[in-house]
């Protein structure tokens, strides 16, 4: 059982991760409508990354003994100005998401709710990684994006990504 506010902190996280996708998909269309094929294809796989996320939470709160009570999903924008906005709101987001994870964490310590202080500790590290990557993004466009050859070989180079489930999610399906 989960103290009420933590149980819905979590379920309005799973929310905000599957914004988070379809926030990383609609990115993933602009640059393919730009023929940024390299951008594209990152930004579709950290769409993967983030409905995963989704799920580690949603089976979390099942398997831990909660309530799943999914809340409505706003649209993402479709439109965005160039390059850098996209990858300016991408970082803001990540520090956004990373503010709501800080959240329920400071609220599962204070109803010593142990069980979720420790499952969140994956996200608190995982937003490390996410706040680097947009930031790298980010500052390399930058330094090289202005230049039509630099924003190629920006493209290029985003394209190498790949997508691997992330491990947490077999962790928590496997109970559900």
């Amino acid at each position: 059982m989960f103290d009420s506010k933590v149980e819905r902190l979590l379920n309005e996280q799973v929310v905000a991760e599957m914004y988070s996708a379809n926030l990383y998909l609609s990115m993933s269309a602009w640059f393919r409508e730009k023929s940024l094929d390299g951008y594209a294809s990152w930004f579709y796989v950290q769409y993967k990354e983030e409905m995963d996320h989704a799920l580690i939470i949603y089976n979390f709160i099942l398997n831990a003994g909660g309530q799943v009570k999914l809340g409505q999903i706003d649209a993402p924008p479709a439109e965005f100005a160039d390059v850098r906005a996209i990858l300016a709101e991408s970082l803001a987001h990540e520090q956004l998401v990373t503010s709501l994870i800080y959240a329920i964490n400071e609220a599962a310590a204070e109803a010593k709710d142990y069980k979720t202080v420790q499952f969140l500790d994956w996200f608190v590290k995982e937003q490390v990684e996410e706040e680097d990557n947009a930031s790298t993004n980010l500052g390399r466009y930058d330094l090289f994006g202005a230049d039509p050859k630099g924003l190629f070989s920006l493209d290029e180079e985003m394209g190498g990504r790949s997508y691997t489930q992330t491990a947490q999610v077999a962790v928590y399906e496997g109970a559900a």
